[in-house]
């Protein structure tokens, strides 16, 4: 394999300059970046949440659109459609924001579901069809979208086919004072440029690399335990929880754990994945695929919580065996 390190160094270095914390969100990203999955953001206002992604796309020197949704938005403003020319009387394709390296699609769950099931062909296929004809979207291709917590009013829940096609749900909190003081320090100072350090054909390289990572049986075999759990928790003496969900998580959830850690794993500068690889992962996977059940809900439980009563009981495989130096 490449020596990717240094590269994503580099990324990672030109974003820092200019948000402020949020390391662990901001690991996220590009975890799923590399492992070409979308990313579901939930947080409260004002988190730098677009200004990550808007910072990594001039890094990567990727195309960047952001759409805000609102109760009157329809798909052809997110798709694009088709335009009459009456002077040559032709029809024109006019494409939308969706074609676009990073998306950003602010508020998601401001938005009727006819636009969220137009967001869930481009987030599976990677095209879009406006008159019976499909386009391409660019590649590599991001689709992150936020979410607020805490309004509720003219909101939509989103449809669960298209929160399955998230790869991950991170839940982006506060910064802490000493991260708020250099925010504020950053912002009445002077502006800070990134400089691009990468092309969008180096990042599809990174992607390619991290597709050779390699991920043992057994861990794969974990990944398929955790998910299981989920479904049937009675089989892993978790019968308490059973009546907690209604729903348990899809084999996207396996598929998004396995390649989840490939990447964390080549963010970390190794060619293999390790088990903590993949149980760091394991709540930003699950979290948005549990239905909770309403006894769990008026005990106040999360979906975070019942997974880390299921990794609790479902112990990750040992670490491969590390060979001790010889030499005396």
């Amino acid at each position: 394999m490449l020596d990717t390190t240094p590269l994503m160094e580099r990324i990672l270095y030109e974003v820092k300059r200019v948000v402020v914390g949020q390391d662990r969100f901001l690991e996220r990203v590009i975890v799923a970046m590399l492992a070409q999955g979308h990313l579901l953001v939930e947080g409260v206002p004002g988190l730098a949440k677009t200004l990550t992604v808007k910072t990594l796309a001039n890094t990567v020197q990727g195309q960047f659109k952001r759409i805000q949704f609102t109760p009157d938005l329809v798909p052809a403003d997110l798709i694009g459609t088709r335009m009459y020319n009456p002077k040559t009387g032709d029809f024109s394709t006019a494409i939308g924001p969706v074609f676009a390296n990073l998306l950003l699609a602010d508020e998601i769950n401001r938005a009727p579901a006819k636009v969220q099931s137009a967001l869930l062909e481009v987030m599976q296929e990677r095209q879009v069809t406006i008159a019976g004809e499909s386009h391409r979207v660019p590649e590599p291709f991001l689709v992150m979208a936020t979410q607020n917590p805490i309004e509720t009013e003219g909101t939509y829940p989103l449809p669960e086919a298209q929160v399955d096609r998230f790869m991950m749900k991170v839940l982006v909190d506060y910064p802490t004072e000493e991260e708020e003081f250099v925010i504020v320090d950053r912002a009445i100072g002077p502006p800070v440029h990134t400089n691009p350090v990468a092309t969008m054909a180096q990042l599809a390289a990174l992607q390619q690399e991290c597709r050779k990572v390699y991920v043992d049986p057994s861990l794969v075999q974990y990944a398929v335990r955790l998910v299981a759990a989920t479904r049937n928790p009675t089989h892993y003496d978790l019968k308490s929880l059973a009546r907690m969900m209604t729903c348990g998580a899809s084999p996207r959830a396996t598929i998004g754990l396995t390649e989840g850690a490939r990447a964390l794993a080549l963010l970390r500068g190794r060619s293999y994945a390790l088990p903590e690889d993949m149980s760091d992962l394991v709540h930003d996977v699950l979290r948005h695929r549990i239905a909770l059940s309403y006894e769990a809900l008026s005990e106040g439980l999360t979906a975070d919580a019942l997974i880390s009563q299921i990794m609790a009981k479902i112990a990750p495989p040992p670490k491969p065996l590390q060979h001790e130096d010889a030499t005396p």
